[in-house]
């Protein structure tokens, strides 16, 4: 069986549920938080040690800003509300991206990782304003301020993912086939399951379907 250090996933489709349930994308936003915790279990319950959600992206600056200000707000009252419990859980938040919102949010999001630092049963790497093209043109530009030779270990320590390990699967709900500029360099030998259901109505069964699914593929890394 293949062992399952590091899962990522691209949480899509709140929107649409909310439009179609609830007639409200918020709604969609509100609901798929509930899933993020029901995943959250199961990932420490199959010992794996690192998850990557796939939050909010460079490119969804270009919804509406009502939209994004709800999201951020939902994030705010998260942090707030419940990092003692993740911290209480030995769980660690790290963010990915760049960190370039309110002051207010910032602030939560430094306090958070600051306070989870140390924990070490879960790794929860949340990526916020993140997009994989300006990571990899940025660790270009730092290889070549330090001028360090081009090679894919130094190029490495360069990305915000540096000392995580390579997703070993990537699951994006939604019925959406692509990545969206997610992770390009760490997902190369990552295992990819395109799931059909919307994030909201992702469940827990789903997931271990697909982690049983992950287990019994036949893995070569190119060779026969």
């Amino acid at each position: 069986m293949n062992p399952l250090n590091h899962v990522a996933i691209i949480m899509d489709g709140n929107g649409r549920w909310g439009l179609k349930y609830k007639k409200s994308r918020n709604a969609g936003h509100k609901e798929g938080l509930k899933t993020v915790e029901k995943i959250i279990k199961q990932t420490i319950k199959h010992k794996i040690k690192f998850l990557t959600l796939y939050a909010f992206s460079t490119e969804n600056w270009r919804r509406p800003k009502k939209e994004i200000n709800y999201l951020f707000n939902l994030l705010e009252n998260f942090l707030i509300n419940r990092i003692d419990e993740l911290h209480k859980q030995n769980i660690k938040l790290k963010i990915i991206g760049v960190k370039n919102f309110s002051s207010k949010l910032n602030k939560l999001l430094n306090l958070s990782e600051r306070k989870t630092d140390k924990n070490r049963l879960l790794q929860i790497n949340l990526a916020l304003n993140y997009g994989s093209k300006y990571e990899l043109v940025n660790a270009f530009k730092k290889l070549q301020k330090n001028k360090n030779k081009i090679t894919e270990k130094n190029l490495t320590k360069y990305l915000q993912t540096k000392n995580i390990p390579d997703p070993d699967l990537l699951i994006r709900t939604g019925n959406t086939h692509r990545l969206s500029n997610f992770l390009l360099w760490q997902l190369a030998y990552a295992e990819i399951f395109f799931e059909k259901k919307l994030w909201p109505e992702f469940n827990e069964k789903d997931y271990n379907k697909i982690i049983k699914k992950f287990k019994n593929i036949k893995r070569n890394f190119g060779k026969i």
